[in-house]
């Protein structure tokens, strides 16, 4: 139940804090005392857009918070789901509006609008003139019915199955509808791959080939170089080179090796030197050779490999891997289409499969709706001559779908015939505002068992009625109190004497701003308030004797 509620700079509310008890709370006030902005500031909470218009004149931001207890183990999963702790059954939902944004909170985190709806929709729920809208349209009446007859796990079942048919049925139209695009497709996957095959690409080709290019480009410098260290190190006919001057070297040190300690040592690593040098030597020709044929046309082969590579990179991918990775993805693609066909047969297997079991499920929701149709009918209608509406028929009608839909194969439709003797037709057609606000009543009385939520609040659902029938919608109000906390904007002093708790809204002026206040009335206090209601320029005994008595009678009903 919603325990607290504050709202500060809405509207005219400057400041406001509310506490709400349980049972069946009412609130009244002039017209115009801000019944509304309590409502408003509600909605706000259950995820309603967010208007800058509702700051109060004057301010940056407004806000609004409530505080929920005993929320139920559903709401706790919902918060776990959601991520969000919730300690000891108490959820508080928060939102504050400035002039160019909005923000929600749920137990001080921040979480999104739709997050807000999620949470907000399983604490509360709000009943006035757009439900009554909601009811007279066609659309809704299947889920109103679903939630009488707790259809949910049926439902989840059979709209795992049409969301399968859907999905299925668009693959199949798009492999049917497209099979020009298919073919022209496949002919260009089939040029890229051949385009790409033409060129045998290798993986690390490419970065040998450079280097190869970078050599040969370099043929004669190389060769220059190669044959001065050549030269350098191993000699010629006119010179010795480094190599045999170092060997002469060893050889001596190594001849006075026994008369001088260190000549050995001396001699070693200079043999060393002699060895790498050779090595070098053979190391530079082995650099120096550029294999069998001319070297020019050799690099002009290696050059025109790296263009077509370079052509097929502009194309494809950046790298060689890249390219044959492309390569592998459209060869995928085009076994695709070249097997559309035999993808055809198998999806029609499992469209097939899907709608026999989405007709198994359908007609069990079917079953039970109709069953259930017949048996919300005649709850409603009896709570409908209790509302002083006797002549009404009122009706469930389920009736065939041509195809699957994502509520079933069913369409529901609310009937209504208001007189005697005059045909059932939907309720956009027959019903009048009182009608529909004491068919409202009506239909939420017999669904409170079902729907779980702990609040519900119906603002003005006296409108269109009075005297008797509106006392008669006050019992059936406090009837739904006595399994929820009902909450009721009302004018009306046969629902409002019927009340646990009143609370009386109104404005304070102080000279310079106008603002809303809210006050819980004590015996006393809505004596006064109802005879108010009552009306007369004066409130005289007689019409506080009235009222008096209107409450001792509603004390009557528990």
């Amino acid at each position: 139940m919603i325990a607290s509620l504050h709202i500060e700079n809405v509207a005219v509310v400057k400041s406001l804090d509310v506490e709400f008890l349980s049972g069946m709370t009412v609130l009244s006030g002039e017209t115009g005392a801000g019944k509304s902005i309590i409502i408003d500031s509600i909605s706000l909470l259950l995820g309603a857009k967010a208007d800058k218009e509702l700051i109060r004149t004057g301010e940056q931001r407004a806000s609004v918070s409530a505080v929920f207890t005993d929320v139920g183990e559903a709401v706790e999963n919902k918060m776990r789901e959601l991520g969000i702790e919730c300690d000891d059954g108490t959820v508080m939902l928060g939102r504050v509006i400035t002039q160019s944004s909005s923000t929600a909170r749920i137990n001080g985190r921040g979480v999104t609008a739709s997050m807000l709806r999620e949470v907000g929709g399983m604490l509360l729920g709000i009943h006035g003139q757009n439900d009554n809208q909601q009811l007279m349209e066609q659309k809704n009446h299947v889920r109103l019915l679903d939630n009488f007859l707790d259809n949910g796990e049926k439902l989840s079942a059979y709209t795992e199955e049409y969301r399968s048919i859907t999905s299925i049925r668009a693959r199949i139209a798009e492999i049917k509808n497209d099979a020009m695009e298919r073919a022209r497709l496949g002919e260009m996957l089939k040029f890229q791959i051949n385009d790409i095959d033409a060129v045998k690409l290798k993986r690390g080709e490419e970065e040998a080939l450079e280097e190869l290019v970078k050599k040969l480009q370099s043929a004669e410098k190389i060769n220059r170089a190669c044959a001065l260290a050549d030269k350098a190190i191993r000699g010629s006919e006119k010179m010795h080179g480094a190599a045999y001057l170092v060997t002469r070297a060893a050889e001596a040190l190594e001849s006075v090796s026994d008369a001088v300690s260190g000549a050995t040592e001396l001699s070693k690593r200079l043999w060393d030197v002699s060895y790498e040098l050779e090595d070098i030597a053979q190391c530079a020709k082995d650099i120096n050779d550029f294999g069998d044929g001319d070297v020019s046309a050799r690099l002009d082969k290696a050059q025109s490999r790296l263009n077509a590579i370079s052509k097929l990179k502009r194309k494809y991918g950046s790298t060689v891997e890249e390219i044959l990775d492309f390569r592998a993805s459209v060869a995928e693609r085009l076994t695709a289409i070249e097997n559309s066909d035999e993808l055809l047969l198998e999806l029609e297997d499992e469209l097939k499969g899907a709608v026999e079991r989405a007709n198994k499920l359908a007609a069990a929701l079917t079953s039970a709706r109709r069953e259930g149709a017949r048996t919300l009918s005649k709850r409603v209608c009896e709570t409908l001559t209790f509302l002083d509406m006797p002549k009404v028929r009122f009706e469930v009608s389920v009736t065939p779908a041509v195809d699957f839909t994502p509520t079933g194969r069913d369409r529901v439709e609310f009937l209504i015939a208001t007189n005697a003797g005059e045909p059932l037709a939907p309720m956009e057609k027959i019903a009048s505002g009182g009608e529909l606000a004491r068919i409202m009543l009506s239909l939420k009385n017999v669904l409170n068992e079902c729907d779980g939520l702990k609040t519900v609040i119906f603002d003005e659902i006296d409108t269109g009625i009075s005297g008797k029938t509106s006392r008669k919608v006050g019992i059936k109000l406090k009837e739904i109190a006595s399994t929820a906390q009902v909450l009721c904007v009302t004018h009306s002093a046969q629902i409002a004497s019927l009340a646990h708790n009143h609370l009386r809204i109104f404005k304070t002026d102080d000279g310079e701003r106008v603002s809303t206040s809210l006050t819980l009335l004590d015996r006393e206090g809505r004596i006064e308030e109802i005879a108010r209601i009552l009306g007369g320029i004066e409130i005289t005994a007689t019409v506080r004797e009235a009222a008096e008595e209107m409450i001792r009678e509603g004390e009557s009903y528990p």
